[in-house]
Protein backbone atom coordinates (compact mmCIF):
# COMPACT_ATOMS: atom_id res chain seq x y z
CA UNK A 1 0.00 0.00 0.00
CA UNK A 2 1.25 3.33 -0.90
CA UNK A 3 0.81 5.98 1.68
CA UNK A 4 0.19 9.90 0.41
CA UNK A 5 1.71 12.36 3.27
CA UNK A 6 0.02 15.30 4.11
CA UNK A 7 2.12 18.42 4.05
CA UNK A 8 2.84 18.30 7.36
CA UNK A 9 3.79 15.13 7.50
CA UNK A 10 6.13 15.97 4.40
CA UNK A 11 7.66 18.89 6.82
CA UNK A 12 8.53 16.21 9.42
CA UNK A 13 9.98 13.98 7.05
CA UNK A 14 12.32 16.98 5.79
CA UNK A 15 13.66 17.39 9.25
CA UNK A 16 14.22 13.76 9.72
CA UNK A 17 16.13 14.37 6.50
CA UNK A 18 17.85 16.79 7.45
CA UNK A 19 19.05 15.23 9.77
CA UNK A 20 20.70 12.68 8.26
CA UNK A 21 21.91 15.69 5.93
CA UNK A 22 24.33 17.00 8.69
CA UNK A 23 25.54 13.85 9.89
CA UNK A 24 26.65 13.23 6.65
CA UNK A 25 28.19 16.46 6.55
CA UNK A 26 30.08 15.93 9.89
CA UNK A 27 30.91 12.34 8.62
CA UNK A 28 32.04 14.20 4.69
CA UNK A 29 34.79 16.00 7.41
CA UNK A 30 36.57 12.84 8.73
CA UNK A 31 36.72 10.58 5.93
CA UNK A 32 40.65 10.38 5.31
CA UNK A 33 43.29 7.47 5.07
CA UNK A 34 44.33 5.70 8.39
CA UNK A 35 40.24 6.41 10.00
CA UNK A 36 38.47 3.65 10.91
CA UNK A 37 34.96 3.05 9.87
CA UNK A 38 33.92 2.30 13.69
CA UNK A 39 35.18 5.87 14.78
CA UNK A 40 32.49 7.17 11.68
CA UNK A 41 29.86 5.06 13.29
CA UNK A 42 30.34 6.47 16.58
CA UNK A 43 30.62 9.78 15.45
CA UNK A 44 27.42 9.57 13.80
CA UNK A 45 25.03 8.30 16.37
CA UNK A 46 26.49 9.90 18.59
CA UNK A 47 25.24 13.23 17.18
CA UNK A 48 21.99 11.60 15.93
CA UNK A 49 20.74 10.97 19.95
CA UNK A 50 21.91 14.20 21.00
CA UNK A 51 19.60 16.37 18.57
CA UNK A 52 16.87 14.33 19.69
CA UNK A 53 16.82 11.43 16.63
CA UNK A 54 17.44 7.98 16.41
CA UNK A 55 20.11 5.79 14.68
CA UNK A 56 17.32 3.83 12.07
CA UNK A 57 19.18 1.10 10.94
CA UNK A 58 20.75 0.23 14.32
CA UNK A 59 18.82 -2.76 15.05
CA UNK A 60 17.11 -2.77 12.14
CA UNK A 61 16.58 -6.51 11.59
CA UNK A 62 19.49 -6.97 13.44
CA UNK A 63 22.24 -4.58 12.17
CA UNK A 64 24.59 -3.76 14.38
CA UNK A 65 25.50 0.38 13.49
CA UNK A 66 24.01 3.28 12.48
CA UNK A 67 25.89 3.73 9.57
CA UNK A 68 25.97 1.38 6.64
CA UNK A 69 29.83 2.07 5.73
CA UNK A 70 30.58 0.03 1.99
CA UNK A 71 34.35 0.37 0.59
CA UNK A 72 35.25 -0.72 -2.90
CA UNK A 73 33.68 -3.84 -3.92
CA UNK A 74 30.66 -2.94 -1.34
CA UNK A 75 27.81 -1.75 -2.70
CA UNK A 76 25.54 -1.97 0.39
CA UNK A 77 24.77 -2.60 3.56
CA UNK A 78 28.39 -2.77 4.99
CA UNK A 79 28.99 -3.23 8.54
CA UNK A 80 31.74 -0.62 10.33
CA UNK A 81 34.68 -2.38 11.13
CA UNK A 82 38.68 -1.04 12.70
CA UNK A 83 40.08 -1.77 9.29
CA UNK A 84 41.77 1.56 8.69
CA UNK A 85 40.42 3.39 5.38
CA UNK A 86 43.39 3.23 2.42
CA UNK A 87 44.20 6.31 0.03
CA UNK A 88 42.52 5.56 -3.22
CA UNK A 89 39.39 3.95 -1.91
CA UNK A 90 35.91 4.60 -2.36
CA UNK A 91 33.40 4.30 0.42
CA UNK A 92 29.73 4.65 0.37
CA UNK A 93 28.31 5.72 3.03
CA UNK A 94 24.08 5.18 4.12
CA UNK A 95 22.62 6.59 7.26
CA UNK A 96 19.19 6.72 8.31
CA UNK A 97 17.43 8.68 11.21
CA UNK A 98 13.42 8.61 12.80
CA UNK A 99 12.68 11.81 14.14
CA UNK A 100 8.85 12.74 15.07
CA UNK A 101 7.90 9.34 14.14
CA UNK A 102 9.08 9.60 10.34
CA UNK A 103 12.57 8.18 8.61
CA UNK A 104 15.03 9.87 6.51
CA UNK A 105 17.38 7.62 4.46
CA UNK A 106 19.97 8.75 2.26
CA UNK A 107 23.81 7.74 0.98
CA UNK A 108 26.49 9.83 -0.50
CA UNK A 109 29.99 8.29 -2.15
CA UNK A 110 33.15 9.64 -1.42
CA UNK A 111 37.05 9.22 -2.30
CA UNK A 112 39.22 8.48 0.38
CA UNK A 113 42.77 11.04 -0.54
CA UNK A 114 43.10 10.59 -3.67
CA UNK A 115 41.24 8.64 -6.00
CA UNK A 116 42.13 7.13 -9.74
CA UNK A 117 39.89 8.78 -12.56
CA UNK A 118 37.81 5.76 -13.33
CA UNK A 119 36.83 5.95 -9.44
CA UNK A 120 35.93 9.66 -9.79
CA UNK A 121 33.70 9.05 -12.93
CA UNK A 122 31.91 6.16 -11.54
CA UNK A 123 31.08 8.56 -8.51
CA UNK A 124 30.33 11.45 -10.86
CA UNK A 125 28.02 9.51 -13.12
CA UNK A 126 26.45 7.43 -10.50
CA UNK A 127 25.42 11.07 -8.36
CA UNK A 128 24.16 12.45 -11.96
CA UNK A 129 22.30 9.34 -12.44
CA UNK A 130 20.48 9.97 -9.28
CA UNK A 131 19.45 13.34 -10.26
CA UNK A 132 18.08 11.99 -13.82
CA UNK A 133 15.73 9.50 -12.00
CA UNK A 134 14.73 12.85 -9.34
CA UNK A 135 14.02 14.69 -12.68
CA UNK A 136 11.07 12.21 -13.48
CA UNK A 137 9.14 12.27 -10.41
CA UNK A 138 6.97 14.00 -11.50
CA UNK A 139 2.86 13.50 -10.73
CA UNK A 140 1.39 11.32 -13.96
CA UNK A 141 4.83 9.64 -14.16
CA UNK A 142 5.03 6.14 -13.43
CA UNK A 143 8.29 4.57 -11.21
CA UNK A 144 9.69 3.34 -14.26
CA UNK A 145 10.09 6.38 -15.68
CA UNK A 146 12.10 6.88 -12.58
CA UNK A 147 13.96 3.81 -13.17
CA UNK A 148 14.29 4.03 -17.28
CA UNK A 149 16.20 7.35 -16.55
CA UNK A 150 18.78 5.87 -14.25
CA UNK A 151 19.67 2.98 -15.76
CA UNK A 152 19.73 4.81 -19.60
CA UNK A 153 21.68 7.29 -18.10
CA UNK A 154 24.65 4.69 -15.96
CA UNK A 155 24.53 2.18 -18.95
CA UNK A 156 25.24 4.92 -21.67
CA UNK A 157 28.76 5.42 -19.56
CA UNK A 158 29.21 0.82 -19.33
CA UNK A 159 28.15 1.00 -15.57
CA UNK A 160 26.16 -2.19 -14.57
CA UNK A 161 23.27 -1.15 -12.52
CA UNK A 162 22.41 -3.53 -9.82
CA UNK A 163 19.16 -5.22 -10.31
CA UNK A 164 18.46 -7.10 -6.54
CA UNK A 165 18.27 -4.03 -4.41
CA UNK A 166 15.73 -0.58 -4.88
CA UNK A 167 14.83 2.28 -3.67
CA UNK A 168 11.61 2.62 -1.75
CA UNK A 169 8.77 4.89 -0.27
CA UNK A 170 9.56 6.16 2.81
CA UNK A 171 7.24 7.68 6.10
CA UNK A 172 6.62 6.06 9.54
CA UNK A 173 8.23 3.16 8.00
CA UNK A 174 11.92 2.73 6.81
CA UNK A 175 10.88 0.87 3.69
CA UNK A 176 7.12 1.55 2.08
CA UNK A 177 5.33 0.83 -1.47
CA UNK A 178 6.45 1.37 -3.52
CA UNK A 179 9.87 0.19 -4.68
CA UNK A 180 11.58 2.09 -6.80
CA UNK A 181 13.95 -0.26 -8.95
CA UNK A 182 17.22 1.51 -10.91
CA UNK A 183 16.04 -0.14 -14.17
CA UNK A 184 13.26 -0.46 -16.01
CA UNK A 185 10.95 0.99 -18.61
CA UNK A 186 8.97 3.70 -19.47
CA UNK A 187 5.67 4.08 -18.05
CA UNK A 188 5.70 0.54 -15.98
CA UNK A 189 4.73 0.50 -12.51
CA UNK A 190 2.79 2.68 -10.21
CA UNK A 191 1.69 5.72 -10.93
CA UNK A 192 3.13 9.11 -9.43
CA UNK A 193 1.18 11.34 -7.16
CA UNK A 194 1.67 14.52 -5.28
CA UNK A 195 2.10 13.37 -1.55
CA UNK A 196 4.42 10.15 -2.42
CA UNK A 197 7.65 10.22 -0.73
CA UNK A 198 10.68 8.48 -2.30
CA UNK A 199 14.12 7.55 -1.09
CA UNK A 200 15.96 6.99 -4.87
CA UNK A 201 19.16 5.35 -4.77
CA UNK A 202 20.86 4.66 -7.80
CA UNK A 203 23.45 1.38 -6.77
CA UNK A 204 25.75 1.65 -10.04
CA UNK A 205 28.98 -1.23 -10.33
CA UNK A 206 32.19 0.05 -12.49
CA UNK A 207 31.59 -3.63 -14.42
CA UNK A 208 28.86 -5.61 -14.47
CA UNK A 209 25.70 -6.04 -12.41
CA UNK A 210 26.35 -9.33 -10.64
CA UNK A 211 26.34 -9.11 -6.45
CA UNK A 212 26.55 -11.95 -3.32
CA UNK A 213 26.49 -11.34 0.10
CA UNK A 214 28.90 -11.68 2.30
CA UNK A 215 28.70 -14.69 5.29
CA UNK A 216 27.74 -11.88 7.39
CA UNK A 217 24.59 -11.94 5.88
CA UNK A 218 24.37 -8.04 5.68
CA UNK A 219 27.56 -6.90 2.88
CA UNK A 220 26.76 -7.06 -0.67
CA UNK A 221 29.93 -7.04 -2.82
CA UNK A 222 30.34 -7.00 -6.51
CA UNK A 223 30.44 -10.24 -8.29
CA UNK A 224 33.45 -9.23 -10.07
CA UNK A 225 35.05 -7.50 -7.45
CA UNK A 226 35.25 -4.55 -9.07
CA UNK A 227 34.21 -1.23 -7.21
CA UNK A 228 30.64 0.17 -7.08
CA UNK A 229 29.08 3.43 -5.97
CA UNK A 230 25.83 4.48 -4.23
CA UNK A 231 23.63 7.96 -3.79
CA UNK A 232 20.65 8.58 -2.06
CA UNK A 233 18.11 11.07 -1.84
CA UNK A 234 14.77 11.32 -0.36
CA UNK A 235 11.97 13.03 -2.51
CA UNK A 236 8.51 14.19 -2.15
CA UNK A 237 5.96 15.09 -5.05
CA UNK A 238 5.05 18.82 -3.94
CA UNK A 239 2.55 20.66 -6.50
CA UNK A 240 3.01 18.00 -9.25
CA UNK A 241 6.84 18.17 -8.92
CA UNK A 242 9.74 16.30 -7.60
CA UNK A 243 10.95 18.66 -4.09
CA UNK A 244 14.22 16.97 -2.54
CA UNK A 245 14.16 16.78 1.26
CA UNK A 246 17.95 16.06 2.14
CA UNK A 247 20.37 17.56 0.84
CA UNK A 248 24.04 17.18 0.06
CA UNK A 249 24.63 20.80 0.73
CA UNK A 250 26.42 20.21 4.64
CA UNK A 251 29.22 17.55 2.89
CA UNK A 252 29.92 19.77 -0.53
CA UNK A 253 30.69 22.50 2.25
CA UNK A 254 32.68 20.32 4.19
CA UNK A 255 34.67 18.61 0.92
CA UNK A 256 35.08 22.43 -0.59
CA UNK A 257 33.04 21.45 -3.43
CA UNK A 258 31.61 24.48 -4.54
Amino acid sequence: MIYIKTREEIELMRESALMVSRTLGIIAKEIKPGVEPKHLDKIAEQYIRDNGGVPAFKGYRGFPATLCISINEAVVHGIPTNKPLKEGDIISVDCGVKKNGFYGDHAYSFGVGNIKPELQKLLDVTKESLYKGIEQAVSGNRIGDISFAIQQYAESHGYGVVRELVGHGLGKSLHEDPEVPNYGKRGDGPKLKDGMVLAIEPMINLGKKGIKQLEDGWTIITADGLPSAHFEHDIAIIDGKPEILSTYAYIEEALGIK
